[in-house]
């Protein structure tokens, strides 16, 4: 059965409880305890002396927090302590619409490194890409920031401005970016036109509501391009977001077995997540589209659906961001994210530091602009039909052929600057033709 009486809202991926209680020392093994007090006694020895002998009056609370960052800043990159209005950031975030730059980050080899730009925010349309690694934020270095301390830097009222300097691979000195912090009002499901009887959907991420939006979204599909010959699932640069939306959106693609499962210490932290005969049927071929900027939620669904062959994958490996992130809230309001397991795919695959391979890898290709001579360029689009004095197509040949001419000029300009969503629709369109032949 699906654990769904557990609320799930992360940073990027992880699952809420309350803190109850505190775990008593007694509990502790003799000697553990022992251990413990004396490094306690040390602590309060330390904060005793910066209070009675720093240069300034430092308050109390400053130093506590100081103290939980700095150790669980040692654990992992996404461990961290967050102040209350840290925690309020993350659930405005998780709701999906704030105030900043749109970008989801990660600490990657002790560098501060851009997972991927959201969808039509001031970092994407800045041209910022997964991958970039982000060296001083408004002329700070980045190098002892913890990840809530540079997303604090990088939010802020729409119409401000923040100046970031990245490196990135390829480029022979650091780029600067000056971008204007907008309100970030995240649709999660978008749509665009493709070929008639093939549909395309992009998540830009997991937030409350995916999974739902993802139904309503194929219905129309269905319904006005419909019967569906073939789906492509856009999830390229898709950070992650909501546990349970992206088990509802794999869900919806699988009428049984496992969609992903978490291993931790604690038995609590072993959780399973099944699909389920859904009354929704989708009987057709599916593609999705993955790269170095999908992660987490992402990686979940392009695994579950990879492990039940439901889906065939192509694109790039993923990124490789499969830790549970176990956020707790404390009495004063603030709160500790905690790394407390890890995502496996059905077959038993971790996703952490690994990814997702593609059953198919086709790496974007960036067109240079005057990669084609001006003679190709007109060779390539003259037709018969534009030469002079050419023959007309009998009326009735021709309306069949409108009919099957499905494709605007808006479409082939797009398929023909993403060879990746092109690929795509040549596998789905090659299934379809293969399913037909007699061998």
């Amino acid at each position: 059965m699906r654990k769904s009486n557990r609320k799930i809202i992360v940073f990027t991926l992880g699952i809420v409880f309350v803190l109850t209680g505190w775990v008593s020392l007694k509990s502790v093994a003799t000697g553990a305890e022992k251990s413990i007090y004396e490094q306690l006694k040390l602590f309060s020895d330390v904060m005793n002396l910066v209070q009675e002998h720093y240069v300034e009056e430092v308050d109390s609370q400053t130093l506590i927090y100081g103290a939980i960052s700095g150790m669980l800043h040692e654990l992992d990159p996404h461990s961290s302590f967050l102040r209350p209005e840290d925690y309020k950031e993350l659930e405005i975030e998780t709701k999906g619409k704030f105030g900043g730059i749109g970008i989801e980050i990660t600490i990657r080899n002790g560098v501060l490194t851009v997972v991927a730009p959201l969808e039509d925010t001031p970092a994407d349309r800045a041209g910022i890409q997964a991958n970039d690694q982000i060296i001083k934020i408004d002329g700070a270095p980045t190098q002892e920031m913890s990840l809530m301390e540079a997303v604090q830097k990088m939010r802020g009222p729409k119409g401000t401005k923040v100046r970031l300097t990245i490196l990135r691979e390829g480029a022979r000195k650091p780029l600067e970016f000056e971008l204007v912090r907008d309100i970030i009002s995240i649709r999660s499901v978008r749509t665009r036109p493709l070929e008639k009887g093939y549909g395309y959907v992009r998540i830009s991420s997991f937030q409350s509501g995916t999974g739902r939006d993802l139904r309503k979204t194929l219905e129309k599909l269905e319904k006005e391009d419909g019967p569906l010959q073939g789906l492509i699932l856009d999830l390229r640069n898709n950070p992650g977001g909501l546990l349970d939306q992206a088990v509802a959106v794999a869900d919806e693609f699988l009428d049984e077995g496992l969609i992903v499962y978490t291993g931790g210490r604690r038995e609590s932290q072993q959780m399973k997540f099944e699909a389920h005969k859904g009354s929704a049927r989708h009987p057709y071929p599916i593609v999705v589209l993955v790269n170095g900027g999908s992660a987490s939620a992402s990686e979940i669904v392009a695994g579950a659906l990879q492990d039940h062959k439901r889906a065939v994958i192509i694109g790039e490996p993923t990124f490789g961001k499969g830790s549970v992130q176990t956020v707790i809230p404390l009495k004063d309001g603030s709160a500790v994210r905690l790394t407390t397991s890890l995502y496996y795919t059905p077959s038993g695959r971790s996703i952490q530091a690994k990814g997702i391979h593609p059953d198919i890898v086709v790496k974007r290709e960036v067109k240079a602009v005057n990669e084609n001579s001006d003679d190709e360029e007109l060779m390539r689009r003259i037709r018969e039909k534009d030469l002079p004095r050419h023959m007309e197509t009998p009326e009735n040949e021709t309306k069949d052929a409108e009919e099957s001419d499905s494709v605007t000029q808006e479409t082939e300009q797009w398929l023909e600057q993403d060879n990746q969503v092109r690929r795509a629709l040549e596998l789905l369109k090659s299934y379809k033709i293969m399913a037909q032949m007699t061998f």
